[in-house]
């Protein structure tokens, strides 16, 4: 038995399975931005993927698995992006600042994946009607913008805030973040240091203390 040859050949198969999960994967966020979320059947994936439909099958039991690794490849690539940003030694305001500049790069560099993200958080449910991602990432991704805010209440940098009107700041720095990702879809050649530029403005007025 040539165990050598068995173990290198096994290697070769999952490589090219992964390579296959990865390009199915890349034409599901493309099929999404192209035509939606309600319209990206695995019909559509397989044309643009230049694939038959049971060779998705293989690899996704379903549509569901498919954007849910969707989901989860924006999660860490997202993680692995801002964690090492988010610096403890810089004052609030700083904090705040990098905070909406690497976020709006960040879109703008992987523009398809976050469109393709948001449209599947959105709309996908559970068997029960609720919102399957929603909740969840709507909590873990307001939770540093809140914490900054609080940071800089504290050391007297920011205005007072309420729980609520926290709460409320952080959405609104939060969806205007999402809806950059809209807008660089619709406008590819928008300007991201003046988009910067004007958000970082809009939150400075919002936080300053009177």
């Amino acid at each position: 038995m040539n165990t050598d040859n068995e173990i290198t050949k096994l290697k070769k198969v999952t490589f090219i399975e992964q390579a296959r999960r990865s390009q199915i994967i890349e034409c599901a966020i493309d099929t999404i931005v192209e035509i939606g979320y309600t319209q990206a059947s695995l019909g559509e994936i397989a044309k643009r993927a230049n694939v038959s439909k049971g060779v998705i099958s293989y690899h996704f039991s379903s549509k569901d698995e498919l954007f849910e690794q969707i989901v989860y490849k924006y999660d860490e690539l997202s993680k692995s992006t801002f964690l090492p940003q988010f610096d403890m030694q810089i004052p609030p305001k700083k904090m705040m600042q990098k905070y909406i500049k690497s976020h709006l790069h960040f879109i703008e560099q992987n523009r398809n994946l976050v469109y393709a993200n948001i449209e599947i958080v959105s709309n996908t449910r559970t068997k029960e009607g609720k919102f399957k991602f929603a909740g969840k990432f709507d909590e873990r991704i307001l939770e540093p913008i809140e914490y900054i805010l609080l940071l800089g209440m504290k050391d007297g940098s920011f205005r007072r805030f309420t729980k609520l009107s926290r709460r409320i700041l952080a959405q609104t720095i939060r969806n205007t973040i999402d809806g950059f990702s809209l807008e660089i879809i619709r406008n590819p050649d928008v300007d991201v240091s003046e988009y910067i530029k004007e958000l970082n403005l809009i939150f400075d007025l919002s936080t300053r203390v009177d």
